[in-house]
């Protein structure tokens, strides 16, 4: 209640809104009162210290270690404080909830491009459903993007060669405001969009509407028999090449001794850069798909991937 004497403050429709508006305060009066120690100094030694003021200034002060200990042990407590309120945030806002919905995100000069599981995609907007965690994955085809949802208070960076995960969930209905906050090139201000959340029965009509013709796991089977990935890794094959059955999320053996957890990345890297992490017990045969498959594509096969099976204990 107390954000709507605030005058320009817009309140945020997240969970987490109101904590980051209250650590944004913090923050705001920690710096204004550093600001008005530093400038009521200022004010004292000019006025003290002034041309036409008969003070003594030929005695040396005795510098007291007292003062320097205490001022700066102050000053590291505070921000101490600070950060740990920060992260403490942090983690809540990027915690991984068991009913979470994924929707990957690939962004691109200059628009977002949206794609939900079902097959439905969309570009520069996002709908989700209200009072739901939604999983953002999230890719760039070429430069460093920032999706940033003021209302949601939250932004992350989109790097080109490795993806994101960004965890949303909006408890109000409405639209709201999507925009790119890192520099990506000349229509960088016209990288807009927005996130329209709607409650539950609204949001499955929505889905219904938009009629795919496939799901994104579908498209990306269709997209590993097209490219010759089920003549080495289907089954049957007469190649020796690792098994995709159950791989997702199994901790994989590699050639160097190390272990790897196959998750997203690791299966975008054995895309691109089959040369980087070799399993053991094989030879680095696997030619690189490195600019033949875009990242809508990869995002396809992962899903595919994924649906072989889960992880083996």
């Amino acid at each position: 209640m107390w954000r709507k004497w605030i005058p320009f403050w817009h309140s945020g429709v997240s969970l987490h809104g109101g904590d980051v508006d209250m650590l944004f305060i913090g923050l705001l009066i920690a710096s204004l009162l550093v600001l008005g120690l530093l400038f009521f100094l200022l004010t004292l030694f000019c006025v003290r210290y002034r041309a036409s003021n008969d003070v003594d200034r030929d005695h040396r002060i005795t510098k007291s270690w007292r003062w320097e200990v205490g001022w700066t042990a102050a000053s590291l407590a505070g921000f101490l404080v600070l950060f740990v309120w920060g992260a403490e945030i942090y983690f809540q806002i990027y915690r991984t909830p068991p009913d979470e919905l994924s929707v990957f995100v690939v962004a691109k000069q200059w628009m977002w491009k949206v794609q939900h599981s079902g097959g439905q995609s969309e570009i520069n907007a996002l709908h989700i459903p209200v009072g739901r965690p939604i999983r953002l994955v999230m890719a760039s085809q070429d430069v460093i993007h920032s999706f940033f949802i003021p209302a949601i208070r939250l932004k992350h960076d989109v790097v080109p060669g490795r993806y994101q995960d960004l965890e949303i969930e909006v408890d109000k209905p409405g639209h709201y405001h999507l925009f790119c906050a890192e520099y990506c090139g000349t229509e960088h201000s016209g990288m807009t969009g927005e996130i329209v959340a709607m409650g539950a029965p609204d949001y499955a009509t929505w889905l219904a509407t938009q009629t795919p013709a496939d799901s994104l796991t579908q498209e990306g089977g269709a997209l590993f028999r097209e490219l010759g990935c089920s003549g080495c890794h289907g089954a049957g094959s007469k190649i020796h090449a690792p098994s995709l059955d159950g791989l997702y999320g199994r901790p994989v053996p590699l050639s160097d001794g190390s272990f790897v957890t196959a998750d997203d990345k690791y299966i975008r890297d054995s895309i691109l850069l089959p040369r980087s992490q070799i399993a053991a017990g094989y030879q680095p045969l696997m030619p690189s798909f490195e600019g033949k498959v875009s990242e809508e594509q990869l995002l396809r096969l992962i899903l595919y991937i994924k649906s072989l099976g889960g992880p083996h204990p």
